[in-house]
């Protein structure tokens, strides 16, 4: 299992993950830079991600949907805020319509991914940051955790080439 580590700071605001990967630091990234690797494991394995925007440079979009076994799409969006590759990549994560415009009825969160060199693999450590101790309850409450664990454990198989 790539995640080590699943933290939770309701006084920070935070939900942090900290996975390890046994592949260099600029293939890791390219689980982010490439849409078609980052649909594979975007969303817990019931869910799949499909990519339909994917603007990796400061200021650009993306707009995800994950499909449920039931065939129901739950659509996301990012606004890059920041990113220098291979190192970093900093969003505005927001739950969005089918068109991508973030929904103003659920919580807005700041996504912030640092990859670092780790021995002989890479080391990523994701820290999102909620506007209010209720928004983080509510996506916790939504399984949000488990999501981001079982999504991220998808990785090794990518990085193995399995797939």
């Amino acid at each position: 299992m790539s995640v080590t580590r699943v933290s939770k700071d309701p006084e920070a605001l935070t939900l942090s993950m900290t996975a390890e990967f046994a592949a260099p630091l600029a293939r890791v990234w390219q689980v982010w830079a490439d849409p078609r690797q980052l649909e594979r494991w975007w969303g817990p394995p019931t869910h799949p991600a499909t990519f339909v925007a994917h603007d990796l440079v400061s200021g650009g979009r993306m707009h995800y949907f994950m499909t449920s076994p039931e065939g129901d799409r739950y659509h996301g969006c990012w606004k890059v805020l920041a990113v220098d590759p291979p190192h970093t990549l900093e969003v505005e994560d927001a739950f969005a319509d089918e068109d991508g415009n973030p929904n103003p009825e659920m919580p807005v969160s700041r996504m912030r991914i640092v990859l670092t060199a780790a021995g002989d693999g890479t080391r990523m450590e994701a820290v999102t940051t909620f506007a209010s101790r209720e928004a983080l309850e509510q996506v916790l409450e939504m399984g949000v955790e488990e999501g981001m664990t079982l999504a991220v454990n998808q990785i090794d198989g990518i990085l193995a080439g399995d797939g």
